[in-house]
């Protein structure tokens, strides 16, 4: 369990100070949870904060009971906390097994027996039985990720935090790395940050929406879709003009009549052929996006 109450955070003061957080108010939860929002939000700065690298300037975190702001309780969080990070410094000449060995070690898994049957099992929990003894620098980008959840299950945490771990992956890796943090999620809490909406939408039940530092959802990826319900048309243009008075377009399909555009509004009544659609995910966090915003948000993906 997670308990985020009144959390900022700035950096800097005075007139050039940035406010990476404003108010931060969250509860999470056992299972899989998502942290969805546009970079620049302030995903990475709350997940450094969790993983106790950065102190937060006002507001109080909890983590399985534990106060962050207490030297002897944050050491305990530390204890049970997994962290894999946007960029991970790995070592390119080291084995997967030498740097999840050595990450064991600092974590504070002294006794070799112990540590060596746990660097094997996490090395088969992320499929890398038959590469763990060469070099990383021959690794795949996917691979070098599985490394880094290795090196964040080595200590068996109860709290897996992971920031951004499937972006730059091809599509074979983005699903089986999917597939592995809802398999780790049975048993722990699993805090995924991602700009990406379908890791989400595939692998969350419950999520949260950041956008400039401030909390603009909670809840089921299910709620945040309907969001956008009454919102979503197709917009067939036989001159292939984009529509414009306010609509913010989500896709667009070439079709022999003309391109198809998907697009997100108020209204779309200026357009009589426009066709109702029921929203996806993608959708409820564009209408989102756009009233947090107050202007049209770009969707990463």
């Amino acid at each position: 369990m997670i308990e985020i109450k009144g959390l900022y955070k700035s950096y800097g003061s005075g007139s050039k100070s940035v406010k990476a957080l404003q108010g931060i108010n969250l509860s999470i939860e056992a299972g899989m949870f998502g942290l969805l929002g546009p970079n620049g939000a302030g995903k990475t700065t709350l997940m450094r904060i969790l993983a106790g690298i950065v102190n937060p300037s006002r507001g109080s975190v909890r983590v399985n009971g534990h106060d962050l702001a207490i030297e002897s309780e944050r050491r305990a969080v530390k204890s049970v906390l997994g962290y894999l990070p946007q960029e991970l410094g790995l070592y390119p000449d080291l084995s997967a097994r030498q740097f999840v060995d050595y990450m064991a070690i600092l974590k504070g898994v002294d006794n070799a027996q112990a540590r060596q049957k746990r660097v094997d099992e996490v090395i088969a929990m992320v499929s890398l039985e038959n590469d763990a003894d060469r070099p990383i620098k021959g690794y795949s980008g996917g691979m070098k990720r599985r490394v880094g959840i290795a090196q964040a299950l080595v200590n068996d945490p109860r709290v897996l935090i992971v920031d951004e771990p499937t972006a730059g992956l091809d599509p074979e890796e983005r699903i089986r790395f999917r597939n592995l943090l809802v398999d780790l999620a049975s048993d722990r809490v699993v805090l995924l940050s991602t700009h990406i909406v379908g890791d989400i939408g595939l692998t969350c039940r419950n999520m949260a929406v950041l956008s400039k530092g401030r909390l603009c959802f909670q809840g089921s990826p299910l709620d945040l879709t309907r969001l956008a319900e009454g919102h979503i048309w197709t917009i067939v243009s036989p001159d292939g003009s984009k529509p414009d008075d306010g609509l913010t377009v989500v896709s667009m399909q070439h079709m022999p009549e003309g391109v198809a555009f998907r697009v997100v509004g108020a209204s779309a009544e200026q357009y009589p052929q426009a066709r109702p659609e029921p929203p996806s995910l993608e959708d409820g966090y564009m209408w989102l996006m756009k009233g947090s915003n107050g202007r049209d948000a770009e969707l990463q993906d």
